[in-house]
Order: C-alpha cells, then sequence, then structure tokens
C-alpha cells in the first residue's frame, strides 16, 4: 500500500482493473488474508474511496454491469456498509463524543500506568509474543493497510486476550490506516467490542486465523481467550438514541465564496461550482486530528497528496491551509471578501469537531460554513438508524435512489 498513487486517476485505473473481480471472486475470497502485497481477491480502493477519489456509486455500477446484481450482491453490500456506518455515526454523535472523552482518559491512565504502557507499546511494536498479531502490528505501521479480516482478528485479541483499552487499539489503527475514517473505524472496533450489536461480540478462533490467512499463522487455541460477553457492562445505559440527521445549509449560488477542499471529499469539481463567485480556494489538511499522538507520515503523505490532486483539478492555486487555530479558516474567507465557505459534507468525526470550533469565529466575520451533500449519502443514511439489516433490506430503494440510471 505504501506505493498507491492519491490521485483520482490511479484510483480509477486501479478499478478498472479490479472491476472483473467484483463478482464471484470476490465474494468466494474475500475473506482470505493472504498477506501484504498479495490482496488477490480485495481490491485496495478504500483509501481512495475514504477521500472520494474513487465515488462509492462508480464501484456499484461498474459492479453491476460488470457481473449482474446476483453475483455482484456482496461486493455491493460492502461498499454499502463504508455508508451505513458514517450514517449511523451521523445519528448518533454522541458515540463519536463518548469515543473522545473516553481515548482522553484511556491515554492519561497510559501515563499513570506503567504497567499498561509496556503492554500496549509491544503489541503496537509487535512484541507481544503471538505471531499473527505481531505481523498484522508491522503490516500496518509499514503499509498503512490490513485486510479487513485481520482486523477484526486483531481487535479481537487487542480485546479479549490482551485485555487492552479498546479505544487505544481503535486510535493505533486511525493513526496509521490510510483508509481511515472516524466512523468505520470507531465503530469497528465497536462491533468487535460487542457494544455495537449488543452483547454479540467478534471472537479471533484460531482454527478461522489458520483457514483464512491459508495457514501462513497457525495459533493454538489456547493462545487465544475464549470469548464469552463483550463490554456491553461498560456502557449500561446501552445504546443512545437515534437523533435526527444533522441539518445543513447549502452553498447559495452567486454569493462571494471561500472554496474549501479537504479529504473527506476530494471530488470537489462534481459539485456546481460554476454557479459560486469564488473568491479564494483553499485546501485544509486534517489528518493531525485524527488523534492526540503523532498520525503515520504515510497517511499524511496520502492526504497532501490526494489534496494537491483535488486542487489541480478545480484549476486553482489554492492556500494551503493547516488545521490548527479554528480562526485561521475564517480570517482566510474573509479577507477574500467571502459571506460564504463551500465545502463537502463533513460527517462525524473530528474535522467536524474542528469546525464546530471554528463556529464563533466565522459568526463573527459574518460568513456562513455551507456543504453539498452527496447523493449516495442522502439515500443510504436514513435508513441506518439501527443495525446493517435495515440497510440491507432497503439496498434496491437505495440503489434507486443514488444510482437512478443504472439498469438493475
Amino acid at each position: 500500500m505504501t506505493d498507491l498513487i492519491a490521485t483520482r486517476t490511479q484510483g480509477e485505473k486501479i478499478m478498472a482493473a479490479f472491476t472483473p473481480r467484483m463478482g464471484r471472486r470476490y465474494a468466494n475470497g474475500r475473506n482470505t488474508d493472504n498477506g501484504p502485497g498479495a490482496p488477490q481477491a480485495v481490491s485496495l480502493l478504500s483509501p481512495y474511496v475514504r477521500r472520494r477519489l474513487v465515488l462509492e456509486q462508480d464501484l456499484v455500477a461498474a459492479a453491476l454491469a460488470a457481473h449482474g446484481p446476483e453475483e455482484a450482491e456482496k461486493f455491493i453490500q460492502e461498499v454499502i456498509w463504508r455508508g451505513y456506518f458514517k450514517g449511523w455515526l451521523e445519528h448518533r454523535p454522541q458515540v463519536w463524543d463518548s469515543y473522545r472523552i473516553g481515548l482522553e482518559a484511556d491515554l492519561a491512565a497510559l501515563d499513570r500506568d506503567r504497567r499498561l504502557r509496556r503492554d500496549v507499546d509491544r503489541a503496537m511494536n509487535g512484541q507481544t509474543g503471538l505471531e499473527c498479531l505481531d505481523a498484522w502490528a508491522n503490516e500496518l505501521v509499514q503499509t498503512g493497510y490490513l485486510h479487513n479480516h485481520a482486523r477484526m482478528w486483531f481487535a479481537s485479541i487487542w480485546i479479549f486476550t490482551l485485555q487492552l483499552p479498546w479505544r487505544l487499539g481503535a486510535d493505533f489503527f486511525y493513526r496509521h490506516l490510510l483508509d481511515g475514517d472516524a466512523a468505520s473505524n470507531t465503530l469497528g472496533w465497536r462491533w468487535v467490542a460487542g457494544l455495537h450489536t449488543r452483547g454479540k461480540p467478534y471472537p479471533a478462533d484460531a482454527q478461522n486465523i489458520a483457514t483464512f490467512t491459508a495457514q501462513r499463522f497457525t495459533p493454538r487455541a489456547t493462545d487465544l481467550a475464549k470469548v464469552t460477553h463483550g463490554l456491553e457492562a461498560s456502557e449500561p445505559d446501552g445504546l443512545p438514541p437515534a437523533r435526527p440527521l444533522r441539518p445543513f445549509t447549502a452553498p447559495k449560488p452567486g454569493q462571494p465564496t471561500a472554496l474549501l477542499i479537504t479529504d473527506e471529499d476530494c471530488r470537489i469539481e462534481d459539485f456546481d461550482l460554476a454557479a459560486l463567485d469564488i473568491r479564494t480556494t483553499a485546501t485544509l489538511a486534517t489528518s493531525a486530528l485524527r488523534s492526540p499522538l503523532r498520525v503515520s507520515d504515510l497517511v499524511t503523505r496520502f492526504e497532501a497528496d490526494a489534496l494537491a490532486d483535488a486542487a489541480l483539478r478545480t484549476g486553482s492555486q489554492p492556500k494551503a491551509l493547516q488545521a490548527t487555530n479554528p480562526a485561521a479558516l475564517a480570517k482566510w474567507a474573509a479577507a477574500a471578501g467571502a459571506t460564504q465557505i463551500a465545502t463537502a459534507y463533513i460527517p462525524r468525526g473530528p474535522l467536524r469537531d474542528w469546525l464546530d470550533q471554528a463556529g464563533p469565529p466565522l459568526a463573527a466575520q459574518g460568513l456562513t460554513l455551507c456543504e453539498w451533500q452527496r447523493d449516495w449519502d442522502a439515500a443510504i443514511w436514513p435508513h441506518a438508524t439501527a443495525g446493517f439489516f435495515k440497510v440491507k433490506q432497503n439496498i434496491g430503494q437505495i440503489l434507486d435512489k443514488a444510482l437512478p440510471n443504472t439498469p438493475m
């Protein structure tokens, strides 16, 4: 993954090459982790989809055209999972808030507890003595990638065998994954812990690991904890109720506009830029917001390249902003005489938190933060209020709305 080129052109090239494998080959082989540099049945497109250098609807349309709805069913469901997680967190932003507050507490405990710090360091540095976990930790740090099945095994072993705080594991992933996404990462770890689907944790099984790593790893059953219950007792009140989706303001045509490009959506040219009076453009580097700890250089470099590619496609020479002092955002836009900042929708996560902090400085300058929302999100998110089954039941309706001109 370290040699990926963070451009729309490269992402679409990878998508085209993988399209013949989006059907039965994907369904039959997607669960096998063949190790670094040997993906075989998976696409490695997730860093591009995460930044929307490649669009989910384009992936689904390609799969349908090449394989039809039955053979492409599993691939389409996996693409929709990312949208489901994003929508679920939009409905329950308090779960994200709880993660950030809990992570601060876990990091403080790490400073106080020498034994905990030692055990966490060993897990992150691939020094636990458990061959599979150590290999996955090294692969993650060195490449910015882990197979999805390996992510589940790793999280389960971290939580139940090593008995380490789950938020520290989620933070480790988020700092290193090229496709790191606040919703997918946080809720994926919660799912393994039995917090997302309450009382149904994911157990790492020795035979399962051996089978789906093609015998690269053969841990003994006694190496892994027997998982009898999840961490639901740590949240005795259960899941918070779903809230209505956050209202947002769309950019107003003809208004003096500051165009903001973030790596939440690097296809800003898809929106109606011609309708705006764009006075200034900026890219906003946000990877450092992922964690209080140091974020991987691989992640920050991929983000920087993706932002540069996005800016190039707008035909502008943007100002490069860093997500440090939120007041700098208002200063940049006001200096150009803008009355609105236009950007693609910013979902729940660290950048949304940062923009919320920028609210008072923006208001003081008479600036309105405006967002475009993609049809893909608008189609999925209203259904993402409970488990994935509710979304799965409505996939036909979702695709009719998100892909109106694609035959099913």
